[in-house]
């Protein structure tokens, strides 16, 4: 239950990693989980499958465009701010 579920996970994670790409399977992937008693028994051996994996070309480039951008205007007014005084301790 859990290798199958470990299983989907990681091909959803390369489906949508990968939706862009051509991926082709070279070889099958094959897990040997250790067993266990009170001692080992058997040693554990793993083999991922192979994937090529093509992916696509993306280029950046840059281009002069006419845009309308919006400008700020700025004027001088006169208004009421908070001023504040702070006497420090030594001075109380």
């Amino acid at each position: 239950m859990l290798k199958k579920t470990v299983s989907l996970a990681v091909m959803s994670a390369f489906a949508f990693g990968l939706a862009a790409c051509d991926v082709e399977k070279k070889q099958e992937g094959k897990v040997d989980l250790p067993k266990y008693e009170v001692e080992k028994k058997q040693a554990g051996n793993v083999q991922l499958p192979e994937y090529d994996v093509k992916t696509p070309d993306v280029a950046v480039n840059k281009e002069q465009r006419t845009v309308e951008v919006p400008t700020i205007k700025k004027e001088e007014r006169t208004v009421t701010v908070p001023d504040v005084d702070v006497k420090p301790a030594q001075e109380k």
